[in-house]
């Protein structure tokens, strides 16, 4: 079975170029969390811990109430067909946040607002992809 990855290495994606915001701005609590507010809670708590697969499988774990039993056989299932990467993400297109994959594919949050935004902007030993844009 082929397996899909979302991982990038030594890569920032930047804010989608249509981004309402001017800032890194938190999700709105919700009553049964969204997919934005426990993506960026697990990488704003979690800097550089985790890689993008990590980050969509266990929101993908925590939305489907999975037991930790059966984490490894649904992450091969959920990795087998390809899934959308942080360039899709709503922390990406919506809230302004850039993410950085650093070499071992762990990411981090990066508010547009920052001067680390700018760092790795302008930094060109890292890759650099845009998020994509919520409006063709």
């Amino acid at each position: 079975m082929k397996v899909h990855s979302t991982n990038y290495f030594d890569t920032f994606i930047e804010v989608a170029e249509d981004t309402k915001v001017d800032r890194g701005t938190i999700p709105p609590a919700k009553e049964k969390k969204t997919v934005a507010e426990m993506q960026y809670e697990l990488i704003f708590n979690n800097p550089y811990k985790f890689t993008s697969d990590d980050i969509f499988f266990q929101v993908f774990a925590d939305r489907n109430d999975l037991t930790k039993i059966k984490y490894k056989q649904a992450r091969v299932q959920f990795f087998s067909k390809g899934q959308p990467c942080f360039r899709a993400s709503p922390l990406t297109k919506t809230y302004g946040y850039g993410v950085h994959s650093d070499s071992n594919g762990k990411v981090a949050l990066v508010g547009m607002e920052t001067d680390e935004y700018q760092k790795f902007l302008a930094d060109e030993n890292i890759k650099k992809i845009k998020a994509m844009k919520s409006n063709r």
